[in-house]
């Protein structure tokens, strides 16, 4: 029996030390990893062949993590993004989910904590189909999620989402009515199953809101305190 190849991460830091204890500590952890310094070279990675993930610092000396992670988006191309910060970078970090980025850690981080997120990612990317596939366009009053053409729309209107924030929405939407812990959403969103501390969920939901809010859409997310979110069709 042939075993699987190890999934491919791309690793995109500028600090000398990070690459090095990201590439050792990802082969350990069962990855096959390589490691380029700034978002050019990551740029020109995917032309030779897209890896199956990648951890993104967004702080690099020439195109920044957000542009990088934008022009992927645009070409099209779907791989899972981890972006990587310091504390004090929290603009660049939300401008990289904003662009597609799927999560973020924020330095320092576990390496055991990366490896799981980076596994989740990669599972939820490739998952095989359920035996009974759920139907892919999903309807709440005048919202359509439309998962085969990848677009939400409120009254027609275009949201212009992401690829996570129309599976968030779609999540949402399908259970609309129920409330969905922050934990159930890491779930079928993320497919995190394991205990994480991020508030990845509040920063999609926000976006979602905000889009949902541009093409003057009533409120439809509403936060349940202490638990989680919900969508009521008005």
């Amino acid at each position: 029996m042939v075993s699987a190849a190890p999934p491919q991460v791309l690793v995109v830091d500028d600090d000398a030390g990070i690459r090095a204890v990201l590439e050792r500590g990802l082969g350990l952890e069962g990855f096959a990893v390589a490691a380029v310094a700034d978002g050019t070279s990551a740029l020109e990675a995917f032309a030779e062949g897209a890896p199956d993930a990648v951890v993104l610092d967004v702080g690099l000396p020439d195109i920044n993590g957000r542009a990088v992670c934008a022009r992927l988006r645009a070409r099209g191309i779907a791989t899972p993004i981890l972006v990587l910060s310091a504390r004090d970078q929290v603009d660049d970090r939300i401008a990289g989910l904003e662009a597609g980025a799927d999560d973020y850690l924020v330095k320092p981080f576990v390496l055991e904590e990366l490896a799981a997120r980076l596994r989740a990612l990669l599972r939820r990317g490739t998952g095989a189909a359920p035996a009974t596939p759920a139907p892919e366009v999903v309807r709440a009053g005048e919202l359509v999620v439309d998962l085969a053409a990848h677009v939400a729309t409120w009254e027609g209107a275009d949201l212009g989402l992401t690829r996570r924030e129309l599976e968030l929405l779609e999540a949402l939407a399908r259970n609309a009515g129920i409330v969905l812990e922050r934990r159930r959403l890491l779930e079928l969103v993320w497919g995190y199953d394991f205990e994480t501390d991020t508030n990845v969920v509040d920063v999609f939901v926000s976006y979602v809101r905000r889009k949902l809010d541009r093409i003057g859409a009533p409120a439809l997310i509403h936060t349940v305190r202490g638990v989680g979110f919900v969508l009521r069709v008005p």
